[in-house]
């Protein structure tokens, strides 16, 4: 047997072995979010209990295209009025996000709406200063979290807070986001797909065998005494919400997933944009999984050792098989490199597209408007270039982590940059 041949096994062994674990995440996800679309997701209250003060923080760095339309979103939600702020963080930026927000709170003096603004001495560094900024100033013993680009429903606040309150060992519970954009490009096309039927699946997934989930960066709610106990928000974390998600499990609460709770959010249309970002996700998880792969043995880390051991998975096996595959892929057709295994592997990877196309196609037919013949199309294409595109986002994070490492660079914001949206680019008569 060759050295191409034992690279080909192993890279058919480990991308079928995790085809196989999504696709059981799946199976959980579409049975956990069919059931949860037979309810409106509320709960009543405990008897006597009023809904609890909730301080909603926006951070906000150079979002003066999208800003105004997320506030007016949050002003209204259908919670009570008297008993949720607005904080929005302005931190440290350049463009009229400032002026924007004066407007704004001087238009709604009944409400509690306030903008905090930071300079490059205080702010400018990250999320996650800017939300232990705002959470300094911020009264609610509930915090919500919603990023600027963002239009969730009006019950979203509502339903994520009732959910909390009805039992203790809930530490958080996160909604759903959906991609308002999803006509404005194939890119973005290909990320609705990707955001319905990898990251809300495997989340439903998980939290359906295992009672675990992971804190998306927006549309979710957090009680104010764990922030205090844990000192506030990582700042050298770029994924802060995975971060964060990983000390709540250590303390012995859990992340409960709401779908009925929905936010609708600007993804990038542009791949110089969408890059950027996926590159500091990555960043991010690679700088949690190492945090916390420490505790993948611990009992007392409870479930979220399956979490250090799945992101463990993902960057290293799932990445390497990629990179094997095209590497014997790229090989074969310039004739430098021989596979014996001939037509059984073939048959397998094909067997491999039409698993992946039924896993994504699972999913959108839980979703009004998205399982139709072009999403079948779209995700065999999106299997032969925007997942591909992966390969090259997780070695650039991770060689940009090194050099992190080794040269001691500061986090800086490097946010996704916003557009103004058509008519056109919307996806669903639902956004707000």
């Amino acid at each position: 047997m060759s050295f191409a041949d034992i690279v080909s096994i192993y890279a058919i062994a480990a991308i079928w072995g995790m085809m196989l674990l999504n696709v059981a995440l799946s199976i959980g996800g579409f049975i956990y979010i069919y059931r949860c679309n037979g309810t409106d997701g509320s709960v009543p209250l405990p008897e006597g209990q009023e809904y609890p003060m909730v301080s909603v923080l926006v951070p906000a760095h150079n979002e003066a295209l999208v800003l105004k339309r997320t506030v007016q979103s949050l002003l209204n939600f259908d919670y009570p009025r008297d008993r949720y702020e607005i904080i929005v963080i302005n931190d440290n930026s350049t463009d009229e996000t400032e002026e924007i927000m004066a407007e704004l709170a001087a238009g709604h003096p009944e409400n509690r709406l306030m903008c905090i603004s930071t300079d490059k001495v205080v702010g400018g560094t990250g999320k996650s200063n800017a939300l232990n900024i705002g959470f300094s100033v911020a009264v609610g013993s509930v915090i919500a979290i919603y990023d600027a680009d963002n239009t969730p429903e009006p019950k979203a606040l509502r339903l994520l807070v009732e959910n909390l309150m009805v039992d203790d060992r809930l530490g958080a519970v996160i909604g759903k986001f959906r991609t308002r954009n999803r006509n404005a490009s194939l890119l973005s096309r290909f990320v609705n797909i990707e955001t319905l039927s990898h990251q809300c699946m495997n989340q439903a997934g998980r939290y359906f065998f295992f009672k675990l989930c992971t804190i998306p960066g927006t549309n979710y709610v957090i009680r104010r005494s764990i922030i205090e106990e844990i000192g506030g928000w990582d700042v050298n974390a770029l994924s802060e919400d995975t971060e964060i998600s990983f000390r709540i499990y250590r303390m012995g609460y859990y992340i409960k997933l709401l779908p009925q709770a929905v936010t609708w959010e600007q993804e990038p249309h542009l791949l110089p944009v969408w890059f950027r970002q996926r590159v500091r996700w990555a960043k991010g998880n690679l700088y949690v999984m190492v945090k916390n792969f420490k505790y993948t043995f611990d009992r007392k880390a409870g479930p979220m050792r399956l979490d250090t051991l799945y992101y463990a998975l993902i960057y290293s096996v799932m990445i390497t098989s990629l990179v094997a595959s095209d590497f014997i892929f790229l090989g074969g057709i310039l004739g430098t490199v021989q596979v014996k295994l001939g037509g059984f592997s073939s048959a397998l990877w094909g067997m491999a597209i039409l698993v992946f196309i039924f896993n994504v196609m699972l999913t959108l037919s839980l979703e009004r408007n998205e399982f139709t013949m072009e999403s079948v199309g779209l995700s065999a294409l999106m299997l032969f270039s925007y997942a591909k595109l992966w390969v090259f986002v997780v070695l650039k994070a991770a060689w940009d982590s090194i050099l992190d490492v080794m040269f001691k660079r500061e986090v800086k914001w490097d946010k996704t940059v916003r557009y103004v949206e058509t008519e056109q680019d919307s996806g669903s008569p639902k956004t707000v």
